[in-house]
C-alpha cells in the first residue's frame, strides 16, 4: 500500500544500543573469513580465535557477556544490556519465559526452522508449529480453527514497522494475546563438508540478504532470494547443493544437519524483530493491577493528522500513561506498492450484524502501558473515542521487556 510511514516512537525494547554478541553456544559453530586481506566484516576488526574459531562480525567468544555479565552457553541464562535482559536459548530447546503452550497449535510463515516458530516456541513453550506459506494463510488458519494462535513479525530495529502484517491484522477479528522480542541472529549455512571458498551463491529471504549486504558483498558471492530463511535451507539440503549457502538461524542448522560456515552475518550487530501473537477474541483476559501489560489499538481519522496525535498524546500524558509505541501512517502517496491514496482497511468488530471492512486515509498505531482494568486507561481510551472516527482495541497483553536470543 502507498502509505508515508511515520514512526515517532518504536517499542522501547528495539531502541537499545548496539551490543557486542556474546559466547556462541552451537557446537556447529565453524567460522570463515575468506581472504587473509579481509579485517573482519562490517568494519569489525577480526577477533583473535577462541579454540580454532573465529567470528564474522561481534565477539569471538569468551567466558563473559555484554557490560561484563556472564552469558550462558548451551543453555538458558542472561545477559545484560543497560538494565535489560537479553536471554539465551539453546538451540535444541527452545522455550523460555512464554506461558506454557502445550496442546496449542500455532501457525506461523515458513518452513520449520524459521525465525518466525522460533518465536512461537520461545513464548509458548511446548506447543505445536504448523508452517503455512503466507501470513495470510497463517491467519486464516486461526480464524477457521485450524489452529489456536498465529505469530506475525510486526517491526524490527533494522526495518521499521512491517506495514503489510499490521494490514493482515487489521483486516482480521482477531486479538492480539502475547509478545515476543527476538534477537535475530543470520548464520551462513552450508552442507556438511561444503567449504567456504566453494560457495559461489547465498540462497534467503530477501531482507536477510538485505541484512547481510555488506558482508555479502565482502564475500563476493551471488545472491538469489526465495520466499524464507527456512525454506532457503530446505532447498540447499533437499537439492544437495555443494556450490552454495543459505542465511539462516543456528536452529536451521541443527534442524537439517547442515554446517555452519559462519556467523553474525548481518550488517548491524543489533538486530532485533517484534512478533506479535493473535488469537480469536475470546473471554476478557484479567491480568494483575500490578503486572506489566500492554494495549494495543488503531485510531482512524479522515484529516488534521498532527491535531490528532497531540490530542492523542494528551489523553494518556494527562493520565500519567506511558506510550510504548506510536506511529502515524497517512495514505498521501508515500511510494509504497500499491496505488496512491490507497485507504486503510480495519475490519469494524463493533458493527451490528456481520463484522464490516471499513475505509480510512489516516491511522494511528498506539501501545500504551496498562490495560482497560485500570480506569486510567479506560478514561483515555474514552476521550479519544469522543474525537476520533474509529478507535478499535487490537488486544490486551502481558508485556514481555526480554530480549530472546538463540544462539
Amino acid at each position: 500500500m502507498a502509505y508515508t510511514s511515520s514512526s515517532l516512537h518504536l517499542h522501547k525494547n528495539l531502541l537499545l544500543p548496539k551490543p557486542h554478541s556474546s559466547k556462541l553456544s552451537s557446537s556447529r559453530s565453524v567460522a570463515f573469513v575468506p581472504t587473509a586481506k579481509i579485517n573482519g566484516v562490517n568494519g569489525h576488526a577480526k577477533k583473535a580465535p577462541v579454540n580454532g574459531k573465529v567470528q564474522i562480525n561481534g565477539d569471538g567468544g569468551g567466558k563473559n557477556g555484554v557490560n561484563g555479565k556472564a552469558g550462558a552457553v548451551n543453555g538458558h541464562g542472561k545477559t545484560h544490556i543497560n538494565r535489560h535482559d537479553r536471554i539465551h536459548l539453546s538451540v535444541s530447546t527452545g522455550g523460555a519465559g512464554g506461558q506454557d503452550g502445550f496442546g496449542l497449535r500455532v501457525a506461523f510463515q515458513g518452513a520449520p526452522g524459521a525465525y518466525s516458530e522460533f518465536a512461537a516456541k520461545t513464548a509458548l513453550p511446548g506447543c505445536d508449529t504448523v508452517p503455512c506459506r503466507a501470513f495470510a494463510d497463517a491467519l486464516a488458519a486461526v480464524v477457521g480453527g485450524a489452529v489456536d494462535r498465529a505469530i506475525l513479525p510486526v517491526e524490527s530495529t533494522m526495518e521499521g514497522t512491517t506495514l503489510r502484517n499490521y494490514d493482515l491484522l487489521l483486516r482480521h477479528d482477531l486479538v492480539v494475546v502475547e509478545e515476543i522480542n527476538l534477537f535475530v541472529h543470520y548464520c551462513l549455512l552450508a552442507m556438511p563438508g561444503v567449504r567456504a571458498a566453494e560457495v559461489r551463491r547465498v540462497i534467503s529471504h530477501p531482507m536477510a540478504l538485505a541484512h547481510c549486504g555488506r558482508a555479502l558483498a565482502r564475500l563476493g558471492v551471488d545472491r538469489e532470494p526465495v520466499e524464507d530463511t527456512a525454506g532457503a535451507v530446505e532447498m540447499l539440503r533437499s537439492n544437495r547443493m555443494l556450490d552454495t549457502a543459505a542465511i539462516a538461524s543456528p536452529r536451521a542448522a541443527d534442524l537439517y544437519g547442515l554446517d555452519v560456515l559462519a556467523h553474525g552475518l548481518q550488517d548491524e550487530s543489533w538486530n532485533v524483530t517484534r512478533f506479535l501473537l493473535l488469537s480469536k477474541p475470546s473471554s476478557p483476559v484479567t491480568l494483575p493491577m500490578d503486572a506489566g501489560a500492554k494495549t494495543s489499538m488503531v485510531v482512524a481519522h479522515r484529516g488534521g493528522s498532527m491535531m490528532v496525535v497531540l490530542k492523542v498524546l494528551s489523553a494518556f500524558s494527562s493520565r500519567n500513561i506511558s506510550l510504548t509505541k506510536l506511529e502515524v501512517i497517512n495514505n498521501d502517496g508515500g511510494g509504497g506498492s500499491g496505488a496512491a491514496g490507497t485507504p486503510v482497511m480495519i475490519l469494524d468488530t463493533s458493527a451490528r450484524g456481520a463484522p464490516t471492512l471499513r475505509a480510512f486515509p489516516h491511522v494511528l498505531y498506539v501501545d500504551c502501558e496498562g490495560t482497560t482494568a485500570d480506569p486510567r486507561v479506560r478514561e483515555a481510551i474514552k476521550e479519544i473515542e469522543r474525537f476520533a472516527v474509529f478507535v478499535r482495541i487490537l488486544g490486551f497483553y502481558a508485556a514481555d521487556s526480554n530480549v530472546y536470543d538463540l544462539q
